[in-house]
């Protein structure tokens, strides 16, 4: 079985910039936004739209009798759609896995590959990193507060916990659900890479 290496993230917590080095250190592929392109492909859905579904909470699922109601009105079918997305992500990040070593970041990839086993990584940081983090990325143009920054990023956590919870009927960031927990505030993403590096090959 190929080695799984999974990265859930809190937004400015430096996951990304992780999963990236890890999966350069242990030269094997690395997938993160381009898995949204491979879903859009396999749903036949434009790539905005997935990245809009995979980024938000998801719409809440009512009783058949109140979807068929809300169909009349065009609301059933984005609850549809969203379906579509999960089940093309689950089938892309199988592949991906039965593929070759690799590291898959977000995608709730924890859960859809559990049977894979993985190393589930979840990455986090304290607000005053996070935010520091984001600003220091954000572009010139953007003009954003630090206050609007950190409402920013509550924003998009809260959204990535919903969507883990609704598709997984698990804790988002909870404990039980992995392997290995790493704060990043204050710490240097490269060398933590290189540390973990050493320890999985």
């Amino acid at each position: 079985m190929n080695k799984i290496i999974t990265i859930g993230r809190e937004f400015g917590s430096g996951g990304r910039e992780f999963g990236r080095r890890l999966a350069e250190g242990l030269g094997i592929e690395y997938y993160d936004k381009e898995i949204i392109a491979k879903i859009a492909k396999r749903a036949d859905l434009a790539e905005d739209y997935v990245q809009e579904v995979v980024e938000n909470r998801p719409m809440p699922l009512f009783p058949m009798t109140i979807g068929a109601t809300f169909a009349a009105v065009g609301v059933y079918y984005p609850m549809m759609m969203e379906e579509n997305v999960y089940a093309a992500q689950t089938e892309v990040l199988q592949e991906l896995a039965e593929k070759s070593d690799c590291v898959i970041v977000g995608r709730c990839a924890d859960y859809i590959l559990k049977s894979y086993n993985p190393y589930r990584f979840f990455v986090y940081a304290d607000m005053p990193s996070r935010i520091e983090r984001c600003m220091k990325r954000a572009s010139a143009d953007e003009k954003i507060s630090e206050k609007d920054m950190k409402k920013k990023i509550k924003s998009i956590d809260e959204n990535r916990a919903k969507y883990y919870e609704y598709y997984t009927s698990q804790e988002w960031g909870a404990r039980q659900n992995y392997d290995i927990f790493i704060n990043t505030s204050g710490r240097d993403i490269a060398k933590l890479a290189e540390d973990f590096v050493h320890m999985l090959k």
